[in-house]
């Protein structure tokens, strides 16, 4: 009767998997590869990728520096000038600013949209504040105040 236990004791542990020998170690498990880490890159430009959700779409390229374009003087146009119940307005490139409670806002230009701050207002010249730094645009003799 001992022997018939042992044999299906043996006939139980082959089938789950342990080792046909009593005296036999364990086998080791096999090593797990480490996952695969997703790298992704921002494109520079259109031909480097684009976004597969809005393929026309410029967003992906607008944070990337080497896409970025310095300001020049050209950046920034006054398109008109106005006053009205003693309250001077400037419209600078689409956006109209004021001083007081409309001096801050974001204006179009051809790198892209740029936050500016309405400095001053002079009668031949309005100064603006762009990044930190300061810049005096001059205001075209046609469109001078009245």
């Amino acid at each position: 009767m001992n022997a018939l236990l042992k044999k299906s004791l043996i006939v139980t542990l082959a089938a789950a998997g342990a080792p046909a020998v009593f005296g036999e170690p364990p086998k080791a498990a096999p090593d797990k590869p480490a996952p695969a880490r997703s790298q992704f890159v921002m494109p520079a430009n259109v031909r480097e990728g684009r976004d597969p959700f809005f393929p026309e779409s410029t967003r992906v390229y607008e944070d990337n520096p080497a896409s970025k374009h310095p300001l020049d003087e050209t950046s920034f146009a006054i398109k008109g000038i106005s006053v009205q119940h003693g309250r001077t307005m400037v419209i600078i490139n689409n956006h109209t600013f004021g001083l007081g409670d409309q001096d801050e806002g974001e204006v179009l230009t051809i790198t892209g949209r740029v936050h500016i701050r309405l400095v001053e207002i002079r009668a031949n010249a309005v100064v603006i504040e762009v990044n930190g730094s300061r810049r005096e645009l001059s205001i075209p003799p046609s469109l001078g105040t009245k």
